[in-house]
């Protein structure tokens, strides 16, 4: 069964370009406004979204998602509500594919049958959890598996050829590369490095490589789309929402300067190969 993400990966690589991942918080810095920011993703020029489920201890994002995670809890944000977050997007389109970004203490919270049942009603088409090994997977990647989603697997540049096979077994829609050791937001050292290891992991699997981590401009989207099938960005996205905030509330830039910065990033990867 070809899925909403395979259509997506599959149609860009058609058009000879990487697609464009954007990752948001679900219900940053409130909940009409993350609903807002997420209804304007596609139009903007983003193929695919990450919708991130906030967490009270998220240990692998750095500060600037770490304070989206906070804005949106305190706004009143639940896995429930971001559930209802992809409903409302899914009655307006019904193409662009979403996948649920976060940890696994919420889901095991709200149990992972109940949750995986009521992301596929709702047209959820994927998730990533990052702190559930690939030793983990009958915990919920093969539930996950079994229910019709994706499960996008995280490889990182210590994932070396002993391992990439045990990370690679259960992964479905594509494979997330992090460009580098570390939390979200930081900066690429060596780009070179990161086609070298994206040629190192389609060397293990026909799935679609995106990466992430480090990836803020169009120029930088640009470049790692020479080698990636797939661009991921979210760290320059939820930073732009906190900064567009007065007195910690939304303002009427909040909405366009992400628009903005993903229409920027969309010219970006589609002259990555011209």
């Amino acid at each position: 069964m070809t899925t909403r993400i395979d259509r997506r990966f599959a149609a860009c690589k058609a058009e000879n370009r990487p697609a464009l991942v954007t990752y948001v918080m679900g219900g940053d810095p409130d909940l009409a406004t993350g609903q807002a920011i997420l209804n304007a993703l596609p139009q903007a020029g983003a193929d695919i979204v990450e919708l991130g489920m906030p967490f009270s201890d998220p240990m692998a994002d750095g500060v600037a998602i770490q304070l989206a995670g906070q804005r949106a809890l305190a706004g009143g944000q639940t896995v429930l509500g971001v559930l209802g977050m992809v409903e409302e997007f899914r009655r307006k389109d019904d193409d662009t594919p979403i996948v649920l970004m976060g940890y696994y203490n919420p889901i095991y919270n709200f149990g992972v049958d109940r949750f995986l049942a009521a992301a596929k009603q709702a047209g959820v088409d994927g998730l990533i959890v990052v702190d559930l090994p690939a030793e983990e997977d009958g915990e919920l990647c093969i539930p996950t598996l079994t229910a019709g989603l994706n499960f996008i697997r995280l490889t990182t540049p210590t994932t070396d050829d002993k391992r990439l096979p045990v990370v690679l077994e259960n992964t479905s829609g594509f494979v997330y590369h992090v460009s580098m050791n570390g939390v979200t937001g930081s900066q690429i050292k060596s780009r070179g490095a990161v086609g070298d290891a994206v040629d190192r992991i389609k060397a293990h699997t026909d799935l679609p490589v995106a990466v992430g981590f480090g990836i803020k401009t169009a120029d930088d989207a640009a470049e790692i789309g020479r080698h990636a099938d797939g661009i991921v960005v979210g760290t320059v996205l939820v930073d732009a929402v906190g900064k567009s905030l007065v007195e910690g509330k939304a303002s009427d830039k909040t909405v366009t300067v992400v628009r903005d910065i993903v229409a920027d990033l969309a010219a970006g990867v589609r002259r990555a190969r011209a």
